[in-house]
């Protein structure tokens, strides 16, 4: 019997308060659980797009199979867009007036060296790698950053992958492997690999320097919540300072016989090499919001995934035949991108609950 105040009815709503709390539980738990937040999927997605260009571009931008540009500047280049990029982004985030936290102290800036340093190097190996190796072989190498990137994660950011995950990576290995091999047919077998020992090796060091200052880029991002153009800011003005110091060394060694690189900046420059600075300057501050907001395996595996899409412009672009084996090594590495990024739970069929 209800009382003249209504507890009775309170009571009763209530308690279909709680029954419809518990029934929106069972349906939180019957649904899917999404492993990598919708912005995130979109940022990487487009992050595929530009790296899939990568090679394109700069394989374009050669002329008789080499540079007649200095290929140093386009990594100056590209981090002096993204520095401006990320001042202008700072300043505007200032100019609002809502709370922007700027860690100034040096323990915190003098961090940021680091990974300027590390990624100076890898993009000069870039441009010397594909040299030797064709873009889709090149992109597919790439991969190999995510063995190097799980390993560092375990060893120095203490994050534990699953046993899943774990045979996620070693299928992408082997997918990798397999796309390398050199089909025997009817000719004969000169070598076992599609393209000279110089340029596996040097694109196995283009992945251990990604993955290493990829995992460091994460570490710094996410040690605070300081902005992150204020972030950026820091990390690109130490890429300008390193790349131009790069340059200015390589000027000291020829005894400046071709004069001073800032006198030579845009020599030897066109179209699609302005196309690779735009690219390589978008790309990084891509990264930089996915190494903040994400993950960084998330991200080695969005350019991994550009594979596919790097190989179907070599088709079109540079009259590129793909193998048998391009084809099975992309396909085991699809094969992994699905069973590392697959929630545990969705692997096994969930038992229906009778109402």
């Amino acid at each position: 019997m209800r009382n003249a105040g209504g507890g009775g009815s309170g009571i009763h709503d209530q308690e279909r308060d709680v029954d419809a709390e518990k029934d929106e539980k069972v349906k939180i738990n019957r649904s899917p659980k999404v492993p990598v937040r919708l912005p995130a999927i979109v940022v990487a997605s487009i992050l595929t797009l530009f790296t899939s260009s990568q090679g394109v571009l700069t394989t374009l931008s050669q002329t008789d199979g080499g540079y007649t540009y200095d290929y140093g500047t386009v990594p100056f280049l590209a981090e002096l867009l993204k520095l401006g990029v990320s001042a202008t982004l700072l300043w505007r985030e200032m100019r609002r007036g809502g709370p922007v936290k700027l860690t100034k102290d040096w323990r915190s800036i003098r961090l940021f060296p680091i990974p300027s340093i590390i990624y100076v190097v890898h993009n000069n190996i870039q441009f010397a790698t594909l040299t030797y190796v064709d873009t889709s072989t090149y992109q597919i190498l790439g991969n190999l950053k995510i063995v190097t990137t799980a390993i560092l994660f375990r060893t120095f950011l203490k994050r534990k992958l699953s046993k899943l995950q774990w045979i996620a990576i070693v299928l992408l290995t082997l997918g990798t492997t397999t796309s390398q091999l050199k089909g025997c047919g009817a000719k004969s077998c000169e070598g076992l690999l599609v393209a000279p020992i110089q340029g596996y090796l040097l694109a196995i060091l283009s992945a251990c320097l990604s993955a290493m200052a990829g995992v460091y880029t994460e570490y710094l991002m996410k040690k605070n919540d300081d902005s992150l153009h204020w972030q950026n800011v820091q990390l690109y003005s130490f890429g300008v300072l390193f790349n131009g110091m790069r340059l200015s060394g390589g000027d000291f060694n020829e005894g400046f016989s071709n004069g001073v690189w800032f006198a030579r900046l845009f020599s030897g420059y066109n179209f699609v090499t302005l196309l690779v600075v735009l690219n390589l300057g978008c790309t990084g501050l891509l990264v930089s919001w996915i190494m903040k907001f994400a993950d960084n395996i998330v991200k080695v595996y969005a350019t991994s995934m550009a594979m596919l899409l790097t190989m179907v412009l070599s088709i079109i672009l540079f009259n590129f035949v793909p193998t048998l084996q391009l084809f099975i090594g992309i396909a085991i590495c699809g094969i992994s991108l699905q069973i590392y990024f697959t929630p545990p739970q969705q692997l096994v069929e969930q038992p229906t609950i009778p109402r």
